[in-house]
């Protein structure tokens, strides 16, 4: 601006000798300090009057002089320099002209100027209203970008709106301070009304943001509301911001029992709740309702998951993610179990079919504990807990290991046709290996239950370039950490030391710790550079240290112990869920890691399973016989040992030549999943025994392939033939054409209105693709678009409904699909609903 005052002054000097200024409204001062006119000399009317005279007719009567009077010009004999004046001339200029020139707006523009003089006095905000303005903006348009400067908005009304909730969230109300001094407020209200339907005598913005909320949450559900439909856009496309979501927050929790959203809310079909998140009690009230339905056995289990897996784009979802995801695996539980059935007719049907369907029932057990755990808000899922938890025991672990008991006493020696023995691990599995001499690494992870392993596998199969297939084995017993990490290692003759009856021997030659188990690794192939070492060092060794590790050695024994050294204490053993997570995440490390350092031939597995229940045992879960017989070595909870032990009834007993060991010594196993009372140690978590969960034991063979093999799901959208939108909403259904798997991995898309420029048109939703039914109905996902007043522009073009996909961690997208729908509605209203 002041160039511009430059510019002018400079034009009245080439014809006049002295200029006088008058700021009349006193606000052009700084224009003033900052004009520079070459060969000019500037001063100040300030009780001087008779010197400036004398100065400049006198003392410099050929020099340029800009005299500035800081205030109206003085009327009459009260000036002392009208003489001069009146001989010369007078520099008009006024802040409303200057600012109207700056702009370079035509002058049916100045009463937009006039009527806001406070916005243009800071020179920012007239630099920020500059760069927004476009050469067809009309007043109205203007004074909307003068509120978007004063809010630091992007653009458009709702933009402005929801800078000032997230100002009157933080208690704040500099934005509306500024708005009003600007004169500027009027404004604001009439297009708050226009668009929103607002009205009140003396309208204030808490009045105004509480409707908003009130109607945002009666429209959801179809009713009629206050303000327009367009509210609730508003308020889903700001609380779906990640700028503005901490704030919605904020006043959702501040006003939903004001509101009484509480007491509304229970009244509601759990049906009508799908898809409304304005409020935080919508979720808890869904949680409550479902929890106790499927307890009550009152909800299908189809129409719960679909609820449930619908939350995910909920607002609130991450705050009670763990508790949605326990629910999810009680139903897949709950419906595993009545499609099981749990007979068997052969030890080797039962290794079968446990090891492709029964196992996943201990583990959807497991995984819905650990999310409950996780939530931290046990009281909510307590009647589900408890269903759950009845229905693991009594309907499944005990029926299914009472059958699976008659199998066993069928048995004359431990082991299953068809079914590898874990006593022969090394010499069918790692030395099939060095007899190809082909190096190979073992990860032996305690207690590596074989449902653990299998979700193990799944992960490893979801990274790039890997695969891993998963088998069984019939584990050891008594199936104890001892023994059965002895029996994956090279023996002639394994028994149990007739000192302690703990302690697993080869030959004379005790098997303990890592040191013993390198020795004993060094008796397989003759010849062969073995190591042992624990996971926390393979886990901690650099690369190149890896890769001499991989050319120095031939066989490497990693041992893993996350999950055993949890649950094998009754101070920790509630954690065991959380203890096998841990595992899956080490053993996908270890797997990375060692095949960085070279290493191709993996294999997995484990020393023994385990039982697990939540809930503390009963007594009914501990036997009732009494172990007898000439002398007993050891005993834990699941099994004794000793010599000359005898046949009692709640035992099944086995001499060592039965079990495939070499010793003298008697074992007995309590039937099913029975416990002994013993001193010290937990109860909950148990291994020992020949229950399937124990004796299962997995065997993982990983490997690496040269080629790419994994994909996201492939999304399409369904509409109509016409694709036609005739009024201010669309319902649109989106289809997974295919089951996620390991190597067909999900895919997070954002589906939203856009007009061809690429101007949104609608509210968007962020929608995961990540289902694992076959079942084609269950992998669609449908969703109601409501359109901005944005789409009033539009109306007889073609729009696109677009899918676009985040690439990787940035902010920016690409589009994966889109639409074309031909917009045709009436503008007479906003919405039809």
């Amino acid at each position: 601006m002041s160039e511009r005052i430059s510019s002018s002054l400079r034009r009245l000097f080439d014809q006049h000798r002295i200029v006088f200024w008058y700021d009349a409204d006193r606000d052009l001062r700084h224009e003033f300090d900052d004009a520079d006119i070459p060969g000019v000399t500037k001063v100040e009317v300030a009780n001087n009057e008779f010197g400036l005279k004398y100065r400049m007719l006198r003392q410099e009567a050929e020099s340029k002089f800009l005299v500035y009077h800081h205030g109206p010009k003085p009327v009459g004999q009260a000036n002392w320099l009208l003489d001069i004046l009146l001989s010369t001339t007078e520099f008009h200029a006024d802040q409303a002209t200057l600012w109207l020139t700056e702009l370079g707006l035509p002058l049916k523009f100045e009463w937009v100027v006039r009527d806001h003089m406070e916005f243009y006095r800071a020179k920012g905000r007239v630099e920020a209203l500059k760069a927004r303005m476009h050469e067809t903006d009309t007043p109205s348009q203007l004074r909307m970008r003068m509120l978007a400067v004063c809010v630091n908005a992007g653009g458009g009304l709702d933009t402005i709106i929801e800078a000032l909730l997230v100002e009157f969230a933080d208690g704040s109300d500099e934005y509306l301070r500024l708005i009003t001094r600007c004169n500027l407020d009027g404004f604001l209200w009439k297009q708050i009304g226009s668009a929103y339907g607002y009205t009140a005598e003396q309208p204030n913005f808490e009045d105004f943001a509480l409707t908003l909320f009130d109607s945002a949450y009666k429209l959801a559900f179809g009713e009629a509301a206050s303000l327009k439909p367009e509210a609730q856009l508003l308020l889903a496309r700001w609380k779906n911001d990640r700028r503005g979501s901490q704030a919605f927050e904020k006043l959702s929790s501040k006003w939903q029992d004001l509101l009484e959203i509480p007491k509304d809310v229970r009244g509601r079909e759990l049906s009508t709740l799908d898809g409304i998140d304005l409020f935080e009690e919508i979720d808890r009230q869904l949680i409550r309702s479902v929890v106790h339905a499927l307890a009550e056995q009152t909800l299908p289990a189809s129409e719960a998951l679909h609820l449930i897996r619908q939350r995910r784009q909920s607002h609130w979802y991450e705050r009670y993610a763990d508790i949605y995801q326990a629910i999810d695996y009680a139903i897949q539980f709950q419906q595993g179990l009545a499609e099981a059935n749990l007979g068997m007719t052969s030890p080797a049907e039962a290794i079968q079919r446990y090891t492709t369907t029964w196992f996943r029932l201990d583990q959807l057990y497991r995984k819905f504990i650990l999310h409950m755990h996780r939530s931290k808000q046990p009281s909510i899922l307590g009647e589900l807990f408890q269903t759950v938890e009845n229905h693991y025991g009594s309907s499944f672990l005990l029926p299914l290991n009472n059958a699976w008991q008659d199998q066993v006493a069928k048995l004359s020696d431990w082991s299953v046709p068809g079914v590898p023995r874990q006593i022969d691990f090394y010499r069918e599995q790692a030395a099939e290996f060095r007899r190809k001499d082909q190096k190979v690494v073992v990860i032996i992870s305690d207690a590596l239950r074989f449902e653990i392993a299998e979700q193990t596998l799944t992960e490893i199969k979801k990274l790039d370039r890997f695969d891993a297939e998963l088998s069984p084995m019939i584990g050891v017993l008594p199936s104890f950490t001892q023994l059965g990490m002895a029996s994956l290692l090279p023996s002639k003759a394994l028994h149990l030391s007739p000192e302690d009856g703990y302690t697993a021997v080869d030959g004379q030659q005790k098997i303990v710790g890592t040191v013993g188990r390198e020795k004993q690794l060094g008796t397989g192939r003759v010849g062969d550079k073995v190591k042992a070492m624990t996971a926390e060092e393979m886990l901690g060794m650099r690369v190149d240290e890896g890769k001499e590790l991989f050319r120095d050695h031939d066989v490497v024994y990693i041992y893993h112990n996350q999950i055993d050294v949890v649950g094998d204490n009754a101070r920790s053993e509630e954690r065991l869920p959380e203890a096998a997570e841990s595992a899956v995440a080490d053993l996908l490390a270890l797997v990375r890691k060692l095949t960085s350092a070279n290493f191709s031939n993996i294999l997995i597995t484990a020393d023994h399973g385990f039982i697990y229940q939540h809930r503390p045992l009963e007594e009914s879960d501990y036997s009732s016989a009494k172990a007898a017989g000439h002398q007993i070595l050891a005993q834990n909870r699941r099994f004794v040992v000793g010599r000359g032990l005898d046949a009692v009834p709640g035992f099944r007993k086995f001499s060592e030549r039965q079990l495939g060991l070499t010793g003298d010594l008697d074992v007995l196993i309590p039937n099913s999943i029975t416990r002994l009372r013993t001193q010290g140690g937990g109860s909950r978590f148990v291994h020992g025994g020949a229950s399937l969960q124990e004796i299962v034991v997995p065997l993982l063979r990983v490997g690496k392939s040269r080629e790419a093999d994994t994909r996201n799901v492939a999304v399409q959208i369904v509409s109509s033939g016409k694709n036609l939108i005739t009024s201010g909403q669309i319902s649109v259904t989106f289809y997974q054409s295919e089951p996620m798997t390991a190597k067909v991995q999900g895919r997070q898309l954002v589906a939203g209105i856009y007009a061809e420029d690429g101007t949104l048109l609608s509210d968007e939703h962020v929608i995961d693709f990540d289902f694992t039914s076959e079942n084609p109905r269950d992998r669609e996902v449908p969703r109601k678009f409501l359109l901005a007043r944005e789409a009033d522009a539009y109306n007889n073009h073609t729009v696109l409904l677009k899918l676009r996909e985040r690439q990787g961690s940035t902010r920016f997208f690409q589009e994966y699909v889109s639409q074309r729908f031909q917009l045709r509605r009436g503008i007479s209203a906003d919405f039809d609903f």
